[in-house]
């Protein structure tokens, strides 16, 4: 559960549609959601679902097609120049590849201060003390600061990563599969280098990830998107426990278990059929058509989020309320 009742980012019908050669590209369609303060709040679901659209959507680097975005409590409009580089103090990006993320052409000295340079922050001796600062904090020390990204694993260009989104004392970080390109040895490290973060600086995070194992482990609450929709939202461990969207149920039936003898009797869920497009959606709940347990009115009506239990929402006509 959050760790406070205190909102910091709220997205309130975000929708974010891209004009495409057949149409119109619905990736992210209504979508509202609490951020708190000091929470972890992860997003999941299939390649293609607008999980990282969502994430773009949240820190400014996409302004939404309609909807309102609020930071603590103040509506944000970032279809403005102005109001997004301000927007760029306060939310910051941990993107998913480190690979590509990184200038090859720019020292980690250069790509850390960057941010600084750019809002006018301290004067230069300053900036340097603080890089040097920033690099001890992830893991790294001073001495990598003039050496250039293709110097380092893949692992220590997170770090790096890592260290230039905080550079400028943001309180929201959206976490883009942060660890998705990364060893599994070292996926581990870079979560819990995240974890000690958050605790130290009281930082809020938006962790998109398809690892469900990874997000339970992070997570204070979990929304689950389908198709451009959150379908549940609950905390970490009531998601878990009390699974009650069958999109939902189908992607924790194949996470896999470690335990060789009941991983070989757990019974899987398998979604047949294909994602419909999202330019032409289908009518009533875009899952009707791969759902086992689909009936008539899935067809007909798209069922809205709605509380069927102490914190937690469902989108689905067939989940009682507990309420």
């Amino acid at each position: 559960m959050p760790k406070t009742n205190e909102v910091l980012l709220k997205l309130e019908n975000i929708c974010k549609y891209f004009k495409v050669a057949g149409g119109i590209l619905k990736a992210v369609d209504g979508v509202t959601l609490d951020i708190y303060k000091g929470e972890t709040l992860g997003l999941v679901g299939e390649s293609g679902c607008g999980k990282s659209t969502l994430g773009r959507v949240a820190m400014g680097i996409y302004p939404q097609t309609s909807g309102v975005i609020e930071y603590e409590g103040n509506a944000v409009n970032l279809k403005r120049g102005g109001n997004r580089f301000d927007y760029a103090k306060k939310a910051q990006v941990i993107f998913q590849d480190p690979y590509a993320s990184l200038d090859p052409r720019m020292t980690v000295s250069s790509i850390i201060e960057e941010g600084m340079v750019i809002h006018k922050m301290y004067d230069k001796e300053k900036r340097k003390k603080r890089v040097e600062e920033l690099l001890e904090l992830v893991g790294l020390n001073k001495e990598h600061a003039n050496r250039f990204p293709h110097e380092f694993s893949g692992g220590q260009r997170q770090r790096i990563g890592i260290a230039r989104a905080l550079a400028i004392e943001p309180k929201f970080i959206v976490c883009d599969e942060p660890i998705s390109a990364l060893d599994v040895s070292i996926q581990s490290q870079i979560i819990n280098l995240l974890h000690d973060l958050q605790q130290k600086m009281d930082l809020t995070y938006l962790f998109i990830a398809h690892d469900l194992n990874i997000v339970k482990y992070i997570s204070d609450r979990i929304a689950v998107m389908y198709l451009g929709e959150v379908v549940e939202l609950a905390s970490s461990d009531d998601l878990y426990k009390n699974t009650c969207h069958p999109y939902s149920q189908a992607l924790l039936s194949a996470v896999p278990i470690p335990d060789p003898k009941i991983e070989a009797e757990k019974k899987r869920q398998i979604i047949s059929g294909d994602v419909p497009s999202p330019i032409n959606k289908p009518k009533g709940c875009s899952f009707a058509g791969r759902c086992p347990k689909a009936q008539d009115i899935c067809r007909k009506e798209d069922p809205k989020l709605r509380e069927i239990s102490p914190q937690h929402f469902c989108a689905c006509h067939l989940v009682e309320s507990k309420m």
